[in-house]
Formats: C-alpha cells, sequence, structure tokens
C-alpha cells in the first residue's frame, strides 16, 4: 500500500526548461507517472529531453492564451505567465475524467516528510496519495498541497496541516468548483483568496513538504520575462488591485511584497457521513536506508 500511486494526474506547466526538469525528475524518482505542458514550439526539445522518464509531454492549446483573465490592460503585449496553461490543464484533467487535478511548478527540487521534526526526502507515490486520501475525507475543500520546505521549522513544534490559507506552487485542485485561474502575477494567491472569500477550505501540508528553488535563481520560466525586468513590484500591485480588501505592500529584504490577512477566513471542515479518517498510505509509510552517495534517509 506504501506504493499506491496518486488517484489523480499530475501536471506540470513548463517553458524553456527541457535541460532542467527538476519537478519531472524528482516524480520519476518517486515512480510517478505526469505530464508536462509546454507550449508548441518547445515539444520536440521536451520530448528528446524525457525519454526514460515517466513524463508525458502534452502540447499546450495556446487558444488559451487569448482567453485568459490577465487582470490587467496590457493584453498579450508581455507574457502571461503560466496562468492558461494551468486553465488547459484544469479542462484537460475533467475531459479525461477525474474529480481532482495536481499540478505543480517546474522547480522543485524534492518532496519531502516532516517526521519527528526531521525533513525526510520521500521517495514513494504514497507522498501524493496522502494528502489526497485527507482532502477527500471533507466536502468543503476546493485546494490543498504541501507547504514550503523552507517554512516548516525543525527547530518548533507545527501541526501536520492548517486550513484556510494561500496554497503555492503545488496544487491539488477539485474540479467541480466554479473558479479559473487568473492574473498576470500571483495567480496561486488569487485563487487561493477567490476560493476562500466564496467560503470554500483550503489545507497547506506541514507534513509533507516541497523543496521549491527560490524564484529568480534558475533560468527559463518566468524568470528573463517577469523578475529580471520588472522586478516584483508589478505582481505584488496587481493583487493588492485584485483583493485589495486584504492585500497591503510591503518592503523588506530589498524589494517589493505582498501581505496577505488570512486571519478573517474561518471556515471549518466538514467531514463527509462516509470519511475513512485512516489513511493507510500515510500509516503505512517507512524510513529506509538509503546508499552513502544519496541522501542519508528516505521515506517510502
Amino acid at each position: 500500500m506504501a506504493d499506491a500511486l496518486p488517484r489523480f494526474p499530475l501536471y506540470i506547466p513548463s517553458k524553456g526548461r527541457w535541460a532542467k526538469r527538476l519537478t519531472s525528475n524528482a516524480l520519476t524518482e518517486q515512480g510517478v507517472p505526469h505530464f508536462l505542458v509546454v507550449e508548441p514550439q518547445e515539444v520536440d526539445e521536451y520530448l528528446r529531453a524525457t525519454r526514460g522518464s515517466l513524463a508525458t509531454v502534452l502540447p499546450l492549446d495556446m487558444g488559451y492564451k487569448a482567453r485568459y483573465e490577465l487582470c490587467d490592460d496590457l493584453g498579450l503585449t508581455k507574457s502571461t505567465g503560466p496562468g492558461p496553461a494551468r486553465n488547459f490543464i484544469w479542462e484537460h484533467s475533467i475531459a479525461a475524467g477525474h474529480a481532482w487535478h495536481w499540478v505543480m511548478d517546474d522547480n522543485i527540487y524534492r518532496f519531502d516528510r516532516l517526521h519527528e521534526n526531521k525533513k525526510i526526502a520521500c521517495r514513494t507515490p504514497a507522498f501524493w496519495r496522502a494528502m489526497e486520501d485527507f482532502a477527500l475525507r471533507y466536502d468543503n475543500v476546493a485546494m490543498a498541497g504541501p507547504n514550503y520546505f523552507m517554512f516548516a521549522d525543525c527547530r518548533s513544534k507545527m501541526p501536520p496541516f492548517c486550513t484556510n490559507t494561500r496554497i503555492y506552487s503545488c496544487n491539488l485542485i477539485r474540479n467541480d468548483v466554479p473558479f479559473r485561474w487568473r492574473g498576470r502575477y500571483n495567480e496561486d494567491t488569487i485563487l487561493s483568496l477567490d476560493m476562500l472569500k466564496a467560503g470554500w477550505c483550503t489545507v497547506q501540508f506541514n507534513a509533507f513538504l516541497q523543496w521549491k528553488v527560490a524564484t529568480q535563481t534558475i533560468g527559463g520560466g518566468n524568470t528573463a520575462e517577469f523578475y529580471a525586468k520588472e522586478g516584483t513590484a508589478p505582481k505584488s500591485e496587481m493583487l493588492k488591485r485584485v483583493h485589495p480588501d486584504v492585500t497591503k505592500l510591503v518592503w523588506k529584504f530589498g524589494r517589493h511584497h505582498h501581505h496577505c490577512d488570512y486571519k478573517r477566513f474561518k471556515t471549518p471542515l466538514h467531514r463527509r457521513p462516509d470519511a475513512e479518517m485512516v489513511s493507510p498510505t500515510a500509516t503505512a509509510m517507512r524510513l529506509v536506508a538509503v546508499p552513502p552517495k544519496a541522501r542519508v534517509g528516505a521515506a517510502r
């Protein structure tokens, strides 16, 4: 049971990173099949680069860019960001008959299990199945996902999960909720706030973590098109315009940031009457030794 594959499909929108497929490589190491969604002109590069992996290369329908709600008046004069690909993914998963789907950034180095204040590399597909098991227990969860590796403090007590906050970079999304990605920037925060304001719950897991490479430290993606030219001010200003009642602009770490107040969102989880409250997938995980050249420990 510990090797159970995820119930729902996993997608990675990617651009210009066929040579640095961090998330795809991490999923292949876990034994998890997944889709890489790329623009048509890059399909051949990704096909060559992914031979022997568990990735299926899926061409993006570029019509999603023209139909995307950018939340500004600049149109297609600059990059749309990954939102159109994420909406294409949402519809692709529905067309395939799935009730939920995973979508994640392409610069996640590895996935960890936080266990007894230790962050342990997780090399089993049970990582995904355990989070799915939890989300499916409740009928008012719209989105869930693992917290960032750097936000889990091993020196203090942390709850296994928290509710009603933003879900970043690695998202398990319920397909039948009445939302879609929008915004040229900060689309993950916008979607989280759209859901929370409508009374849905989100779940962020501390027991399961993603080790994401810091923004602007790897080429490709939106690094050159957004951050290298513009900095972080436009993305923070957009979020302030879209959700002004819960967002303020701040200056820290030498650049512009946004700060969102999630304290107002207090909707409790609502358990399904037939919910199974013990995940056999999660309880079957175990610690195993790994070769000296690999990491010190791994959860399987």
